[in-house]
């Protein structure tokens, strides 16, 4: 019996779970304790600073959250575009900051004939991308996101004329541009402009879009860039947004609709919807 007892107490001479091992270190139940302790306490201590410090500090923190919450908001779902031309009077003037509805396409949609769009022209309307300083380029980029600077150089405001599959052609013996065979009565035009001064007859690649400016004489657009690669026609996953509200200035505030004008246009290939392949422009 007395053998037994010792053994057993032999046995339980392993230290406890909360017991120090004896060689200097800390028992692995008071570890656990203690780094449970330490993030409570960072959690107050974080705390303490973010309501402490004053109201400058709190206004500080509440500026950074704004600019945070706006950055996300332009980067996701709708951005201000500032009108740094001419190219698409008289639906918009230079200054007007334009409301780009970046979600308008990224469920399934696409861009449709009369839709006014925001696009990066690189590789369209832009061969080589203009070389900016790092600082400069994230400035611009943080202020043109809340439309206080002008958009990056590569970026452009245009109306969708054509989509993939279209035959678009200037002019008809009326001077009338024609989509699909079908003459287009283009009243967003600036007044006295013609639909087209240069002759062109393109049928526009799948996955592609054509797109001109409003005021046309004052406008370079898919028309300039017939000769270089893509033809002058834009990618779809170029497209940034679309156009959907002009924001800026209060007495300029106004929701964008889609035009009439393509309404009657036929789908390519359909009858009367015209035939035939045009690189380039005509005479």
């Amino acid at each position: 019996m007395d053998t037994d007892a010792a053994q057993l107490s032999e046995r339980d001479r392993s230290p406890a779970p909360d017991e120090a091992p004896g060689d200097g270190t800390p028992a692995q139940g008071a570890e656990q304790r203690s780094r449970s302790a330490r993030f409570p306490r960072r959690v107050r201590q974080v705390r303490q600073w973010l309501t402490g410090g004053g109201p400058l500090r709190r206004a500080g923190l509440l500026l950074i959250l704004c600019l945070v919450f706006l950055l996300l908001v332009s980067s996701y779902v709708v951005q201000p575009f500032q009108i740094p031309s001419g190219s698409m009077q008289q639906t918009f003037k230079v200054g007007d900051r334009v409301l780009v509805n970046k979600l308008a396409y990224r469920f399934g949609d696409e861009p449709r004939r009369g839709d006014v769009i925001v696009f990066d022209g690189t590789g369209s309307f832009v061969q080589d991308t203009p070389s900016e300083n790092l600082v400069t380029a994230l400035i611009r980029k943080g202020a043109s996101a809340v439309g206080l600077m002008r958009p990056a150089e590569t970026d452009y405001i245009k109306r969708v004329v054509g989509v993939g599959g279209d035959r678009v052609r200037c002019c008809d013996r009326r001077g009338r541009l024609e989509v699909n065979g079908r003459p287009v009565l283009e009243e967003y035009l600036y007044p006295g402009d013609e639909p087209s001064r240069v002759p062109f007859d393109i049928v526009v690649p799948e996955g592609k879009l054509w797109v001109m400016g409003d005021h046309r004489s004052d406008s370079r657009d898919s028309r300039d860039h017939l000769g270089e690669p893509g033809g002058g026609t834009v990618p779809l996953d170029r497209v940034i947004g679309r156009a959907d509200w002009i924001g800026w200035p209060l007495g300029r505030m106004t929701s964008l609709k889609r035009p009439d004008a393509f309404a009657d246009v036929p789908d390519p290939g359909a009858p009367g919807g015209g035939a035939g392949h045009h690189g380039g422009p005509h005479g």
